[in-house]
């Protein structure tokens, strides 16, 4: 348990190092989190600080998820013996969950971070490449039917434990629960997208949607 423990910890430090915070630093002490949405990912960091900011947002917090899962796991540490009676496939899957936690509940920034969708990227990297090619699809697809970003990536998400319930079944029954976990989480923490679908606030990108109505790009452009 103790190599559990603190391999735990390490990937959850990891995940703690926000993208959006180690870019802002790059570029002079800009702070996402005080502008358009207030989250530290990379949908606001497009928004508010353009393309260059947003890929290196991602490409750190992606990175984060394939070091959580793919790295930390087989760390050597000399003063953590290794456990034989852990299993290295639920090491792997819990340390990808830390580095995940962790960049939704920085440390190093007050509990506030991202949404952790691309953190969980990057931990299927590791953990199943292949299936990001049906949660990117799934994600696209979502994003130019209706334009919301939050509602294509709770949908991607969520489609990935259903894939891995219905054909993985019962030998990737550990992957199946991280993923189903994942999606739940990922689902909680939009929950403030969720409301403003709701209310009808929730920003939308009309301009990658393939149907729209007449008059939609004006009218959400004003919001």
């Amino acid at each position: 348990m103790l190599e559990l423990g603190v391999k735990f910890l390490i990937s959850y430090f990891i995940g703690s190092l926000m993208g959006a915070m180690i870019i802002g630093k790059l570029r002079g002490g800009v702070d996402i989190r005080t502008m358009g949405s207030g989250n530290a990912g990379g949908t606001n960091a497009l928004r508010t600080q353009g393309v260059a900011f947003a890929l290196g947002v991602v490409a750190v917090d992606i990175g984060k998820g394939i070091i959580g899962a793919g790295v930390v796991p087989e760390l050597n540490l000399p003063f953590v013996a290794t456990d034989p009676a852990l299993s290295r496939e639920w090491l792997t899957l819990c340390c990808a969950a830390a580095a995940v936690m962790g960049h939704v509940w920085p440390i190093y920034h007050g509990f506030k971070g991202g949404k952790g969708a691309a953190t969980f990227v990057g931990t299927l990297v590791i953990l199943g490449p292949v299936l990001i090619i049906g949660v990117i699809l799934v994600w696209a697809w979502l994003l130019v039917m209706t334009g919301y970003v939050g509602l294509a990536t709770m949908a991607a998400a969520t489609a990935l434990p259903v894939y891995l319930g219905a054909v993985e079944l019962p030998d990737g029954q550990p992957l199946f629960i991280y993923c189903a976990v994942m999606a739940m989480f990922i689902i909680y923490w939009h929950r403030s997208n969720i409301e403003r679908m709701r209310e009808g606030t929730e920003h939308r990108n009309t301009r990658l949607m393939i149907f729209r109505r007449k008059g939609l790009q004006k009218d959400d452009d004003r919001t």
